[in-house]
């Protein structure tokens, strides 16, 4: 079977293996699991389950990994690391064989997985890397970098390669969100006349994002572009450019949502660049299952997979994270 069938197939297998209890932590984050069979079990922790990437992420994990015969326990932790530590205390609790993982920080995600690694259990990370190696049994994550580069190119090409523009930047403390805008600005900064006229987080988030734009849109009502970290942040900056009636504004995102890709076909946004999480799931859960099998992965610690670019000519061709033929 084919790497995009399979994946579709596991997509759709996980909304019928998604029925669970669940139980609520402090700031509202709930922790689901499948019913208990005396099988191993891999614990599965993600961001925030508002955006469909993430939910994406948990739910492809929880299909393979239930697929390959174990039970699992699945969380998002909101980024929020007392939540996270939370959530690994628990996995360690339940002598979890392996944690799956998107983190909630580079930098502060290190002590839980060290914790888990203490007491004999293994952490994939997915998508978002942390600033030590050799802790994690493996990170596995988009080539950020590649995939900025790619919609910076296309950004630039719609530009005409001059005008103002503005760039949304996504969490400090995600390496991802550094990775990027450092791919955005070694194509943007190579023409002189683009020029950025303001550069501002919103955190990865929508709402953040629509407030963020219309307070930089009354102070630089002349800007031509909007380049953004995520497709979440995209969406939000044209929901204000529309609302402003400033269609005319191109924005560009990276993710490859379906938010984004239905409003690239409505002629809103103008392109998104596709992270193959779907894939990026399915490594990380065989890679936890090969090491539990044999004490390696079999690959290096760190991985990447290289993104797609999205516009108008293959939008339509995007179904939850997977590109038809890919």
């Amino acid at each position: 079977m084919r790497k995009g069938k399979l994946a579709a197939a596991l997509l759709l297998a996980a909304v019928a293996l998604f029925a669970a209890s669940t139980s609520v932590f402090a700031n509202g984050a709930k922790e689901t699991s499948s019913s208990t069979s005396g099988k191993k079990l891999i614990a599965i922790f993600t961001a925030s389950l508002d955006n469909p990437f993430f939910v994406t992420m948990m739910n492809t994990a929880k299909a393979e990994a239930e697929r390959l015969g174990y039970d699992t326990m699945t969380a998002s932790h909101n980024d929020s690391v007392d939540t996270q530590n939370q959530l690994f205390d628990t996995a360690i609790a339940r002598h979890a064989a392996a944690i799956i993982l998107d983190n909630a920080g580079a930098d502060a995600s290190i002590a839980a997985i060290q914790k888990a690694a203490n007491a004999g259990i293994p952490t994939f990370c997915v998508d978002r890397e942390i600033n030590a190696k050799g802790i994690a049994k493996a990170q596995i994550v988009s080539n950020n970098f590649q995939g900025a580069t790619l919609g910076a190119t296309y950004f630039a090409q719609l530009m005409g390669q001059k005008g103002n523009y503005v760039e949304l930047t996504g969490k400090d403390s995600d390496t991802n969100a550094h990775v990027r805008s450092e791919g955005y600005h070694s194509i943007l900064d190579k023409f002189p006349d683009m020029k950025m006229v303001a550069q501002q987080t919103a955190n990865w988030d929508q709402n953040q994002a629509f407030s963020v734009m219309q307070t930089i849109l009354q102070a630089h009502p002349e800007i031509n572009g909007v380049i953004c970290g995520n497709d979440t942040m995209a969406v939000g900056a044209e929901a204000a450019l529309l609302a402003a009636n400033r269609p005319d504004v191109i924005v560009v995102g990276l993710d490859g949502s379906p938010d984004a890709a239905a409003s690239i076909l409505k002629g809103q946004m103008k392109a998104t660049v596709l992270q193959p999480i779907v894939q990026l799931s399915i490594n990380a859960v065989d890679e936890a299952d090969q090491y539990l099998k044999s004490g390696s992965t079999g690959k290096p610690e760190k991985q990447t997979v290289n993104c797609t670019l999205i516009t108008k000519d293959n939008a339509a061709d995007l179904n939850n994270f997977v590109l038809s033929g890919s």
